[in-house]
């Protein structure tokens, strides 16, 4: 299946694709995490989204909708994938039309205070990339990684201020896929509140899996 995860900052869409993918056996593909390791390593790409990410605001179009196309050719995305913070916007969603045939657009939401808590709690590993919450995820040791011992760390878009700018902007610029892909009969709109497992059991229903 080829399936598209929607949902703003703190909603879980990052763990609930993962979660999915496996199950369905297909690939993830997050184009926060490939922005991120391009960011980590200071590649020309990563220091161009830099000052926007920092910032709260969306990486340019142009940037993104290359980037994922060319992870989508790639053999691994033939059978299938979960496609994780693309697209973002209607100019995006265009050119998804002309790139592959979705199956299926899962919808989270919850209230924005929660949304706000979710995500000023996250902390995460700069080395492997593992992801813990203050709150429903500790690490066993505080301040760092069960995984591989690196101190732990606060990205700069989880910081409360650019967390709320964030929200403000996916209203603004991503919330209108929303009515794109209800009219297109591929939406499917699950309450992202609860444990993980109760969500994921929700899009598995909503998905008829």
């Amino acid at each position: 299946m080829r399936i598209i995860m929607l949902g703003p900052p703190g909603a879980g869409k990052g763990t609930q694709a993962v979660k999915l993918a496996e199950r369905l056996k297909v690939p993830h593909i997050s184009t926060g995490d490939i922005l991120r390791r391009n960011v980590a390593k200071k590649t020309k790409l990563g220091q161009h989204a830099q000052k926007y990410m920092a910032a709260g605001k969306l990486v340019p179009d142009d940037v993104v909708i290359e980037m994922t196309a060319k992870r989508l050719k790639e053999p691994d995305a033939k059978r299938g994938f979960i496609l994780d913070g693309f697209p973002r916007n209607l100019a995006q969603a265009t050119a998804l039309d002309g790139l592959a045939e979705i199956d299926a657009v899962v919808n989270l939401f919850l209230d924005p205070e929660d949304l706000v808590k979710r995500s000023t709690g996250r902390w995460v590993c700069p080395n492997c990339d593992a992801v813990y919450h203050v709150l429903t995820n500790p690490p066993k040791r505080r301040g760092v990684c069960d995984k591989c011992g690196s101190a732990i760390i606060q990205r700069e878009d989880d910081k409360e201020e650019v967390v709320r700018t964030r929200i403000r902007t996916y209203d603004d610029q991503t919330a209108p896929l929303v009515a794109h892909y209800k009219g297109k009969g591929l939406l499917r709109d699950v309450y992202a509140s609860g444990h993980i497992a109760e969500v994921q059991h929700r899009i598995l229903e909503v998905l008829r899996l």
